[in-house]
């Protein structure tokens, strides 16, 4: 998908909760209301109707693959109910799985709600390791984890993963007196972020005029703290946020690139971040593959060939989906079928070719379409041989309950404290500390 980009605004789990709650008789009266008028798929003369619930776009449609499995299965419509931001669609289904009924034959999952989903609720969905033509060896290993519950289902299967590079721009890093030769800017910052904040003070001292070093430090942050393992929990389930190394390390260097005037100080996607791609504000941008079709439409024209990518300091994986079938759907049979044929190598590698989506199947990554893509926007850059590089590399990322929330509790709130209100790095520490207390149980 293109996809799974964070959130939006935080919202609480009590928020969550009563949202769902309020929705719930509208789901049941809408449910009914829906069964009635297409207990026969009407219109479609007795072919079966897949339905499939997804948020933002995960590009299945644009890359032609309904079409092509309906032309593959004339008995089959498939029919994709899209709701853009995951912040709202996630609460639904909630709403939707509590009531057992008004779900989508397959039902696309964020990262930061497998977990949470498969350890709770896994027993409302398929297991999909047992689906024929479903081969656990088919996707990375950590991918895979994603999405198994305790004792041993998965319940989705992965789509696309968003490993991390760092897009830069050429023509900024010139007039700093910087490298501009992508593999010479990789070296710079190789194997430690540390690196890439140095080489930030070194553009700090001769940037042109109007420009900063990088977005945001919650960009900073996020590519930091994914190249962990343990982040907000450990292997057991404990957690550990206020005092993982992972947590400290990323903060620490979030921090230290506002105190030194590194960052735009911009919240990501809002308007004024939006803008100042097209400024060029900023020199580089924390960047998973998702992220290069967000640059080129905000920078316009005028960014065509001044931006570029190179490998991250570490490999770390920001983004991702899943699609699952709750037990609750209507066509199930038919819903595994095509949920397993859209996640196939072959169609995972076609949805790169499109959408610039990196397939969590390795197999993809030997396929032309793959192995030999550059993307001439970014100066030619090999975004192939550089995002799977990255993938091959990311560790076995342990999640655990309200993951997204812990993470979105450090980034908009405690770091936003620092970077955009001026508050003193303790202040924000504390009200991030604070947000998590009242958002996740424990």
């Amino acid at each position: 998908m293109t996809p799974a980009w964070p959130s939006g605004p935080y919202r609480r789990r009590a928020l969550v909760l009563a949202v769902a709650a309020a929705l719930l008789l509208v789901v049941s009266v809408l449910d009914g209301c829906t069964r009635d008028g297409d207990d026969d798929d009407a219109g479609h003369h007795g072919r079966t109707t897949v339905t499939i619930g997804t948020f933002g776009v995960f590009g299945y449609r644009q890359a032609g693959l309904y079409e092509e499995y309906e032309r593959l299965h004339p008995d089959v419509v498939v029919k994709e109910s899209v709701i853009e931001r995951n912040d709202a669609y996630y609460p639904q289904l909630l709403t939707h799985l509590a009531a057992g009924s008004g779900l989508a034959d397959i039902q696309a999952m964020e990262v930061g709600n497998i977990h949470e989903v498969a350890a709770a609720q896994g027993r409302l969905f398929e297991d999909l390791s047992r689906a024929k033509g479903v081969r656990r060896a088919d996707w990375l290993p950590w991918k895979w984890a994603q999405a198994t519950t305790p004792d041993g289902r998965t319940i989705g299967l992965g789509t696309d993963i968003g490993p991390i590079a760092l897009c830069y721009r050429k023509d900024l890093f010139r007039r700093a007196g910087l490298p501009t030769d992508r593999e010479a800017v990789g070296r710079l910052w190789a194997g430690d972020w540390q690196k890439y904040i140095d080489t930030g003070k070194a553009y700090a001292r001769r940037a042109p005029a109007g420009t900063v070093f990088t977005d945001s430090a919650a960009g900073i942050y996020n590519a930091s703290v994914h190249a962990y393992p343990e982040r907000y929990h450990d292997r057991s389930g404990r957690p550990v946020y206020t005092d993982s190394p992972a947590v400290r390390t990323s903060w620490d260097l979030a921090v230290q690139a506002v105190r030194a005037g590194l960052t735009a100080r911009l919240k990501q996607f809002e308007k004024p971040w939006d803008q100042a791609f097209a400024n060029g504000r900023f020199a580089t941008v924390a960047c998973p593959p998702w992220m290069l079709g967000y640059i080129k439409e905000k920078s316009g024209a005028a960014g065509r060939g001044a931006w570029d990518v190179a490998a991250a300091p570490r490999p770390a994986n920001w983004g991702g989906s899943f699609v699952t079938v709750p037990k609750a759907a209507r066509h199930k049979a038919a819903a595994i079928e095509l949920a397993v044929w859209l996640t196939a190598p072959a169609q995972q590698a076609r949805l790169f070719e499109r959408q610039a989506s990196i397939p969590s199947t390795p197999a993809s990554y030997a396929m032309p379409a793959v192995r030999d893509a550059r993307n001439p926007y970014f100066g030619d850059a090999p975004i192939g041989r550089i995002f799977t590089t990255a993938a091959r590399s990311v560790p076995l990322l342990v999640f655990g309950p309200g993951e997204q929330q812990i993470g979105t509790a450090f980034t908009d709130v405690g770091i936003a404290q620092v970077e955009q209100q001026g508050r003193s790095p303790a202040a924000g520490w504390a009200a991030a500390q604070k947000e998590i207390r009242n958002a996740v149980d424990e």
